[in-house]
């Protein structure tokens, strides 16, 4: 009992007496798993979990949570396993120990796969219990107060990791005391001297500073007395990262940042706080559009007050904050509040169920990404919710993060939706889907049964969800399209051979696949589709008997492109073959198939070196679709004849993609325009069209 003791007893008041004997049981238990271990500050082992404990303790955690911080270490660090400590200290810590461990057991190719795979467990594991992410940041704050003894590379790692993904995770889930104290720290191990000079600087401002705030908050106190308003008000600092921050944003200097030091007005209820800000206004002039409501529409992690800029004695301006006792508690221990304040279970619904959203979007995301790398990428953007509200056409209202599209909202609002959107009205207009969000905006998407999405998204979608499931989308769709597009390749690998795809049978296929991919048909004739496989190797392989090697009885004809094969087939952009060119296809890994223009002198190398990577490819007699290409137009610089040229090219029957200008336009101007055409036949007829326009003076198809 005495080890528990040295945790400082007062702080587990709040445990029954059976939970205070089992951490002293765990305590003994993971003091004997790291006997004779050290920390490199030279402190014995135990010192780092007792650390952990005691931080937690702080957040009043119940005593599994407070048991699996004293065991955090003891699955990756010793011989003992979770079937040790599950027996030992039941299954709900071994759990929770188990979601903390480093999945060390597993080879990784680089330090930065063992990097993602481990914070997808970990998030996984929270995504369960979001205990386990409490021990972690616990965890991480203790091994941030003692950085120092680390070496300089490593010190330099851990606070970067700390910056980018554990501070904005105790940002999302309301710790705001915790993420400031991680920022702090963080900021002093990556920047140390500019840690030191906004350091020196903030206390040089102090003393002057400090007098206006004096007075202001001496001020406030007898206004809101005189109203009869019952409030706790304090001054605050604003924290050294904070600073830093907003020099860089708005490229300030130390001396233009003014609101160093503001203040905190605490009172009974909700409608005191409106009642005190009117009363505040009337005492300093506000600041215009500096006024922000997050009582009325809270933060995403739950964060409410009111915000409000006044300018104070001698026009310095102050921010000042003003909010419920209750908030207050939400503010500074967010999601854990649901353990310090459990009298107010009511109340603190509103952030669990938030929290709970979140953690579930983190599964979806997971299932809809397998890569630990894309997954860990897509929660980082999802850390970094600088948020916009918009409005459903219900009047119901969502947070987004700033920058995020219409694209984002859809996805939002439904995966379906976001899969299906073809359109967008913004406040009653129509919108392009890239476009941002803004605050008070009201959202409608327009959707078409036929529409999927486009690859394009990915370049300005801004949250995590749009962006997995946009990826899973195009991988699925590209994967079935591959797939159909291997089972043709291989079709016609074996016609060479006198065999059509169905006289192959199941012990041949299952030979084949075992030496292959090893998995499934299905997955075989993708990885050919993809390039991964080359069709003649495994024709060769399907039709191989053990008496006698296969031969060749006739060369296949060529393969047909349809133009419906979707991302499968792909048309090269060094020479944008169109139907009527003669063409050639290459198997290039991961890409399927590429078609060039045989005449494409950037293959030219490719096709002498490497062979077996070309097949024979040809049109299909009625093209399904239309194809791009590009051809330069040098017209006589006059006014509208931009006009006059897209005037032409629709009236027959085409569409212009993209249009480039060279800059020097004295006389003559050059425009590099890129078209749809159904094939060379209706290319003609555009130039030709072209041709009869007095102002074009040159004209030509770029080939390469």
């Amino acid at each position: 009992m005495a080890a528990v003791q040295s945790l400082d007893a007062s702080r587990f008041g709040y445990l029954k007496k059976a939970d205070i004997a089992r951490l002293a049981d765990a305590y003994r238990f993971s003091k004997a798993a790291h006997s004779g271990q050290k920390r490199q500050s030279g402190d014995p082992y135990i010192s780092h979990p007792l650390a952990v404990a005691e931080i937690l303790a702080g957040w009043h955690l119940d005593g599994q949570a407070l048991m699996a911080a004293l065991l955090h270490d003891v699955m990756e660090d010793t011989s003992v396993t979770k079937a040790e400590i599950s027996e030992t200290f039941g299954k709900p810590v071994a759990e929770l120990v188990d979601g903390l461990s480093k999945l060390d057991k597993i080879e990784f190719q680089s330090a930065e796969d063992a990097q993602a795979e481990n914070f997808r467990k970990m998030l996984l594991a929270m995504a369960r219990d979001v205990r386990v992410i409490l021990i972690k940041l616990a965890d991480r704050l203790h091994n941030m107060r003692t950085l120092d003894a680390v070496p300089p590379a490593k010190r330099r790692r851990v606070a970067l990791e700390t910056m980018e993904i554990y501070a904005p995770i105790a940002n999302r889930l309301g710790l705001n005391t915790l993420r400031h104290e991680l920022q702090e720290l963080a900021f002093a191990h990556l920047y140390p001297l500019r840690y030191r000079t906004l350091l020196k600087a903030t206390k040089s401002a102090r003393g002057n500073r400090r007098e206006v705030v004096g007075k202001v908050e001496a001020a406030v106190k007898a206004k809101l007395g005189e109203t009869g308003i019952a409030a706790v008000v304090s001054g605050r600092e604003k924290h050294i990262y904070s600073i830093y921050r907003k020099m860089v944003e708005k490229h300030l200097s130390f001396s233009e940042v003014h609101d160093i030091y503001g203040l905190r007005v605490v009172v009974k209820d909700v409608a005191t706080c409106y009642l005190a800000l009117g009363t505040l206004h009337a005492l300093y002039k506000p600041v215009p559009g500096k006024f922000k409501d997050y009582i009325a529409i809270p933060k995403a992690n739950g964060y409410q007050s009111l915000h409000t800029a006044l300018i104070g004695p001698y026009g310095v301006p102050m921010e000042v904050q003003i909010r419920t006792e209750l908030m207050h508690h939400l503010a500074e221990a967010g999601v854990a509040s649901h353990w310090m304040y459990k009298d107010d279970t009511v109340s603190l619904s509103d952030l669990q169920k938030n929290t709970h959203q979140w953690l579930q979007s983190l599964l979806e995301i997971q299932n809809q990404s397998g890569d630990p790398h894309e997954f860990l990428e897509h929660v980082k953007v999802d850390l970094f919710p600088d948020e916009v509200y918009v409005f459903t056409p219900a009047g119901k209202i969502l947070s987004l993060p700033r920058g995020a599209t219409a694209v984002d909202f859809a996805y939002q609002v439904h995966t379906d939706i976001g899969n299906r959107c073809v359109a967008a009205k913004v406040n009653g207009e129509l919108v392009p889907l890239r476009t941002e969000l803004r605050n008070g905006d009201r959202v409608e998407i327009i959707t078409a049964s036929h529409a999927k999405p486009n690859p394009a998204w990915l370049q300005y979608v801004r949250t995590g969800k749009a962006r997995a499931n946009i990826r899973h989308f195009l991988k699925t769709m590209q994967y079935d399209e591959s797939a159909a597009l291997g089972e043709r390749l291989l079709e016609h690998a074996l016609r060479g051979y006198g065999v059509a795809l169905g006289d192959i049978d199941d012990v041949n296929w299952e030979r084949v696949i075992r030496e292959t991919v090893g998995r499934t048909k299905r997955e075989l004739l993708a990885d050919i589709g993809l390039g991964k496989q080359l069709p003649a190797v495994v024709a060769r392989r399907l039709v191989m008997r053990a008496d006698a090697e296969p031969k060749l009885v006739t060369k296949a004809a060529s393969i047909v492109i349809r133009g419906t094969e979707g991302m499968a087939v792909q048309l090269a952009t060094c020479c944008r073959p169109i139907p009527g060119d003669g063409i050639v296809g290459s198997m290039k890994k991961g890409q399927g198939l590429v078609v060039h223009s045989a005449d494409c002198t950037a293959i030219e190398r490719s096709r002498r070196n490497e062979p077996e990577q070309w097949i024979d490819v040809e049109w299909a007699p009625s093209p399904s679709r239309l194809y791009q290409t590009a051809i330069n137009v040098m017209v006589a610089n006059q006014r509208g004849v931009l006009a006059k040229v897209a005037s032409e090219i629709a009236e027959s029957g085409s569409n212009i993609d993209s249009i480039t200008m060279e800059e020097d336009r004295a006389v003559y101007t050059t425009m590099l325009l890129v078209v749809e055409v159904q094939g060379r036949q209706h290319l003609a007829r555009v130039m030709r069209a072209l041709r009869r326009l007095p102002d074009v003076k040159k004209l030509s198809r770029v080939r390469e």
